[in-house]
């Protein structure tokens, strides 16, 4: 039994010596800003990626909606494919929403006030 325990704990203290020489080049290599390697490719920080997203924004093309409440600011939602409207105040006014064939305006409150069916043409596009 004492046999035992003296082998696991001696090839423990192996394995952290042998893992505890490694560390100290690896930290050695991940902190070298030497500079003497102009190749290395950095990559970006979370920072300048949350700035600049990678990836281009959702565009869609909201020139088939035809109503807009009068006075209103118009603000896209492209990857819902819609338009919310905003009162001079800040206030939410409704917003519009293509559905199939068709698109559906919506009050403040959430009800159907309008719908524009859209033609054979503007199916098309």
């Amino acid at each position: 039994m004492a046999y035992r325990f003296c082998r696991r704990v001696l090839v423990l203290t192996a394995a952290l010596v042998v893992a505890g020489s490694a560390l100290p080049h690896h930290f050695a290599r991940a902190d070298d800003d030497g500079g003497d390697e102009e190749d290395v490719h950095k990559a970006p920080s979370m920072h300048s990626l949350a700035a600049k997203p990678p990836l281009p924004r959702a565009h869609k093309d909201f020139s088939k909606f035809r109503y807009t409440p009068p006075g209103d600011k118009i603000v896209e939602q492209a990857a819902a494919n819609r338009l919310l409207f905003w009162t001079k105040d800040g206030k939410p006014d409704g917003y519009a929403q293509r559905r199939g064939n068709s698109i559906i305006y919506y009050d403040a409150q959430g009800k159907a006030v309008r719908v524009q069916r859209l033609t054979e043409a503007e199916l098309a596009d």
